[in-house]
């Protein structure tokens, strides 16, 4: 199949979790043999914080700073394509689901990997400057990157006229087993960017627990974290960490914490990328709870549930074959079900039935 895609990232993994999925998806699409088409526009804080990534075979990343610039190319791109994909936070949302509209593209997809935000902005009356204005009507097919009630929020809210999740997912050869980084050695660690609706829960499962554990060594690493964070003399910072170091953060840890922003966390079904990549490495994962967890990893066993600064004491506590154990078993579910791979054969599958459901309309 013939993808067009109007994203937010690929280049660089600073501030945002969109561009490792992409890179995953796309070298899967790649190794399926698709072709890929990325329209990114060129912002300045992207431009200066570019990993050293380079796009497999068959797929083009295409840098941009307005729209008229790529008007031409895109729309030569379209007239091919088999699927056009716009998604959040895209910087010209709007008018790149026009020129999805506007073209012969065989199907037209919104794909929300911030599901729980966009409605959450709805719902508090604030603009989605990503959405069309009239809402998802016009697109084929949305997929979500949340499943549960946000899945028919997505219709009754925006119109949306067919849904399917497009969950998370790791691509293990960047995720993996690494040797151990003795500056990262920590006996608890916490890679995310700074969220505020983060914070409370944060605090309570990684400062509080630091606090308690003065002896033992914290490790946070991430972008925006603000001067008035309550830091603490064993809590230390990494600031951004590009995917490539991903790994060595995750393995010189003892164990590793997930913490799911709290929107996300009240629609449930919305795994974190941060679930399949620290458990592809092999390292114990803490995370918060919330609906649909089960889904994806088996509490206790797959992964460790935390909701207290208590429960994360309890589990640290456990003895190193314990911890052992359950990443070994962590890891074995995300390389069965939750790989890049995996996912890409899911949106086949998924453009596959929807592309043959319009040929039966026509007909």
């Amino acid at each position: 199949m013939r993808f067009v895609i109007f994203g937010l990232t690929v280049s660089s993994s600073w501030g945002n979790g969109h561009a490792t999925l992409w890179r995953g998806l796309l070298k899967a699409m790649s190794r399926r043999g698709h072709t890929a088409v990325f329209y990114e526009r060129d912002v300045p804080y992207y431009s200066t914080t570019r990993d050293r990534w380079m796009p497999p075979e068959r797929i083009r990343v295409q840098l941009y700073d307005s729209v008229d610039q790529i008007r031409a190319d895109a729309e030569r791109e379209l007239s091919s394509a088999d699927v056009a994909l716009v998604t959040s936070y895209c910087f010209h949302g709007r008018e790149a689901s026009r020129l999805i509209f506007d073209s012969q593209a065989r199907l037209s997809i919104f794909y929300d990997l911030d599901t729980p935000v966009t409605l959450d902005f709805l719902q508090t009356g604030r603009p989605v400057p990503y959405l069309p204005e009239e809402g998802l009507s016009g697109f084929d097919l949305v997929l979500s990157y949340t499943g549960g009630r946000a899945l028919s929020e997505l219709q009754t809210q925006l119109g949306a006229t067919a849904v399917a999740p497009l969950y998370g997912w790791v691509d293990p050869e960047a995720h993996a087993p690494s040797a151990i980084d003795q500056q990262l050695r920590s006996a608890l660690s916490y890679l995310g960017t700074y969220a505020p609706d983060r914070q409370a829960s944060l605090e309570e499962l990684f400062i509080n627990t630091a606090h308690l554990l003065p002896d033992q060594r914290f490790l946070i690493g991430g972008a925006q974290y603000p001067e008035g964070f309550p830091w603490a003399p064993n809590i230390y910072f990494v600031r951004h960490l590009p995917p490539a170091l991903h790994p060595g953060f995750f393995c010189s840890s003892r164990a590793t914490l997930n913490v799911t922003r709290r929107v996300m966390a009240e629609y449930g079904f919305c795994p974190s990328g941060r679930l399949f990549e620290a458990t592809a490495c092999g390292v114990p994962l803490l995370s918060d709870t919330w609906e649909g967890l089960e889904s994806f990893f088996v509490p206790g066993e797959e992964i460790l549930p935390v909701r207290t600064c208590s429960d994360v004491l309890n589990s640290l506590s456990l003895t190193d074959r314990e911890l052992r154990i359950i990443a070994e078993a962590g890891r074995t579910r995300t390389l069965e079900h939750h790989t890049a791979e995996q996912r890409m054969m899911e949106l086949e599958s998924i453009c596959g039935k929807a592309l043959a459901g319009r040929l039966a309309q026509r007909a």
